[in-house]
């Protein structure tokens, strides 16, 4: 039966600013980088004490993606202190920490535009 999650793709259009910007700015660490198809890379990358990976990968005929909500929520020990780290490291945010009931989220974007959440539990 499924076990976990492999990976998560996240669709990028210059794959060389995106994989900056997952590895400078949020700590990613590479596990695959090779060539893939027409013009594209392969980029597989860890998230450091995660099993958990993303791809930076953009399927043909699926650009439109590109630049939209993720549907991807990364978990942090503390949203407040990881925003504080990602804005020093020029993250834009779409949204600031916000307390709720079950916990407390920001949004955040990516080098493409791309919105994600974090979130503690």
């Amino acid at each position: 039966m499924i076990k976990s999650v492999k990976f998560v793709s996240i669709p990028v259009r210059d794959q060389n600013q995106a994989l900056d910007f997952y590895t400078k700015k949020l700590g990613f660490q590479i596990m695959t980088d090779q060539p893939f198809g027409d013009g594209q890379r392969w980029i597989e990358l860890r998230i450091p004490g995660a099993d958990t990976q993303v791809a930076l990968f953009t399927p043909p005929g699926q650009e439109d993606r590109v630049g939209s909500f993720s549907g991807v929520s990364f978990l942090t020990d503390s949203v407040e202190s990881t925003y504080d780290i990602l804005r020093g490291r020029g993250v834009e945010f779409a949204q600031p920490p916000k307390k709720e009931s079950w916990g407390t989220s920001a949004i955040f974007k990516d080098s493409d535009g791309n919105t994600f959440v974090l979130s503690s539990r």
